[in-house]
């Protein structure tokens, strides 16, 4: 009886895989790939020219600029720390408005919020009041001080976003 279900999950994975590998295999970039295939189109057109002077573009030229505008998101918005784009941007957004390219991200919106809050909700992960494995496995190894810091600079975003407009 095992080799009869061995044998038929075996058959169900090997369906599986050749199901995938119709399909144009496991990840194909997604939105990443996009963006890379418009540069290398962009490049391969071999015509250089300077971004701030737009007269000189045609206007297919600018509807893929402006396309790839779009596709990288306003990144340069305000300055954020290495740390922070490393350990929280992909949940809840480079600026922290949990969205990124018009997309809602799974992590929740912290611009906004007060550095108090930020701080509580920062301890309420890591001690396990909140459940939440991601942020448990992002805080387990930091100490109080370095929580404060995030939540200092997660709480200074509006200010910082008024400034760079």
């Amino acid at each position: 009886m095992k080799h009869i279900i061995a044998l038929f999950f075996t058959a169900v994975i090997i369906g599986l895989m050749v199901w995938t590998a119709s399909k144009g295999g496991a990840y194909n970039g997604g939105e990443h790939a996009k963006v890379i295939k418009d540069i290398a189109t962009l490049s391969k057109q071999k015509k250089s020219f300077d971004v701030s002077s737009n007269d000189s573009i045609d206007e297919q030229e600018q509807k893929a600029l402006e396309a790839l505008r779009k596709k990288a998101g306003n990144v340069g918005s305000f300055k954020v720390s290495t740390e922070y784009k490393s350990r929280c941007s992909s949940c809840h957004g480079i600026d922290g408005t949990g969205m990124q390219n018009g997309r809602k991200l799974m992590g929740p919106k912290l611009f906004g919020q007060s550095s108090e809050e930020i701080y509580r909700k920062l301890l309420d992960f890591k001690t396990g009041r909140k459940e939440n494995l991601i942020m448990k496995g992002l805080l387990l190894h930091m100490s109080k001080e370095d929580l404060r810091r995030f939540a200092d600079e997660i709480g200074e975003f509006p200010s910082r976003a008024k400034a760079a407009k």
